[in-house]
């Protein structure tokens, strides 16, 4: 796909032809866990042409201890079109819990990252009066925003903070005084339609030890999108998802700088929504795929949902991807037609169901048998595939396994114990298909200061959720 704009050096145009990807960067977390060290990102090879293929490569380790690293950015990327002084070097990192924000230099030997600066918490603190922050991205301005999920005192607030794209200070914020989200998480721009679209997860307090479904109803938890104004930074709209909008998390536009649509996926329903700009000109939601929740025995409720816990689209806007966090599986979507999505393929990598656990299904609305563990090279997978990264060809979809320290304790204490892994599965882009990639993996249980858990992938080419095209 070519959408006429390059991106900022060294980057290339999203399309088939761009370089296949040889390292990818992320971070590895150790709170929640019996390991007082603190959190590090890796560097992995995944060039098969390597001598180190599917190997940590390096590790950066952080200064302070429980951290809780989580979403990263870029200090630039498409959408700084025509500043050439502008160039990815650099990747942000903020903590979840700490509220720390890191800022790591990946240009210098993007093999060997290393430190450059620390933003403390107190500056989130005082200046903005925002603390969890969660997903950064980079905007033309050169500045670098990052949404929010709290208040300093754990309550939710979903804000916004401004970082000057050189220097790194925190700016303020970037919303107007007392019109923050009552809750926040992810957020995506479209600079070309004035607009941007926020989603909600929870009270920081509420989920930072695990889930308590009580606290649903307690209202500690979000069922909305926001819309905002791009220009005046103005609150427009509030699309109450309702209950089968519950916890919407991960939101992408179409890559298509034109498009006026895009998805979002709701864990506890698990359900995505499409959202699309109406002929009135204002924005709408409606529900497009539905997964099932499974009746079951031997689980802390009598209904298991699949929980959706991380979607993405192909650079094409062909496909679309997501992980059910406690089903265990990936699934893929054709989104030519928008409105109604069709699943054309499927994988099982571990997960709550597996036939040798404690989980038996006694009703499944999509008739499924129960997946056997999956086992490759001989490492039996903990956990279930949660986070995910495609190429920028499309065919190859780079997974982990943690979703956030508190709720794999609580779900998977068995990663807890013997780590998260990546894996990498291959992609039948022309009639859809998933397959696993049995030569690769990459386990986080043998690494040198004890098992860790290893979340969200990026790669310093520019991928699929980082970039906002102009």
């Amino acid at each position: 796909i070519n959408f006429n704009i390059p991106c900022c050096s060294p980057l290339k145009q999203p399309a088939d032809s761009s370089p296949r990807e040889e390292i990818v960067y992320l971070p590895c977390i150790y709170r929640s866990t019996e390991i007082l060290k603190p959190d590090y990102l890796a560097t992995v090879d995944v060039d098969p042409k390597s001598p180190t293929y599917s190997q940590v490569i390096h590790r950066l380790p952080m200064p302070n201890l429980r951290d809780e690293l989580h979403h990263s950015g870029w200090n630039a990327c498409s959408s700084c079109f025509g500043d050439a002084s502008k160039t990815r070097n650099r990747l942000i990192l903020p903590s979840l819990i700490s509220s720390r924000i890191y800022v790591v230099d990946v240009g210098t030997n993007p093999r060997a990252p290393k430190m450059q600066k620390m933003v403390e918490p107190v500056d989130l603190f005082w200046k903005c009066g925002l603390a969890n922050p969660h997903t950064s991205h980079c905007l033309g301005s050169g500045q670098i925003m990052i949404s929010c999920m709290g208040d300093p005192a754990g309550n939710g607030k979903g804000g916004f903070v401004l970082l000057d794209g050189e220097t790194f200070e925190v700016l303020g914020n970037w919303e107007h005084p007392g019109e923050a989200a009552p809750f926040g998480y992810d957020f995506w721009y479209q600079p070309r339609h004035n607009v941007m679209i926020s989603t909600e997860w929870g009270a920081p307090k509420a989920l930072v030890n695990g889930f308590d479904p009580a606290h649903v109803k307690e209202g500690l938890y979000g069922s909305s999108l926001h819309v905002w104004d791009w220009t005046t930074h103005r609150k427009l709209q509030t699309l109450d998802l309702g209950e089968d909008g519950a916890i919407p998390l991960e939101v992408r536009f179409l890559h298509d700088p034109s498009a006026t649509e895009g998805y979002v996926g709701c864990a506890l329903k698990s359900t995505v929504f499409r959202f699309y700009k109406t002929p009135k000109g204002d924005w709408a939601a409606e529900k497009v795929i539905s997964v099932p929740s499974k009746k079951v025995e031997g689980w802390m409720l009598p209904e298991m949902p699949g929980l959706i816990t991380d979607i993405l689209i192909s650079l094409d806007d062909r496909f679309l991807y997501f992980s059910n966090w406690l089903h265990g599986d990936i699934r893929q979507y054709d989104i030519t037609d928008r409105r109604n999505p069709r699943l054309v393929g499927q994988v099982f990598l571990g997960g709550s169901l597996v036939t040798d656990g404690p989980v038996k299904i006694l009703e499944d609305p999509e008739n499924q048998p129960q997946p056997r563990p999956r086992i490759i090279q001989g490492k039996r997978i903990p956990g279930s595939p949660q986070m995910l990264q495609l190429s920028l060809d499309g065919r190859r979809l780079y997974v982990t396994t943690s979703l956030f320290s508190g709720w794999d304790k609580q779900f998977y204490p068995d990663m807890i114990r013997e780590g998260s892994v990546m894996m990498q599965i291959d992609v039948d882009t022309v009639n859809g298909g998933l397959s696993l990639n049995e030569n690769f993996l990459v386990d986080f249980g043998k690494e040198p200061d004890g098992p860790a858990l290893a979340h969200e992938l990026r790669y310093p080419g520019g991928d699929c959720t980082s970039d906002i095209w102009l």
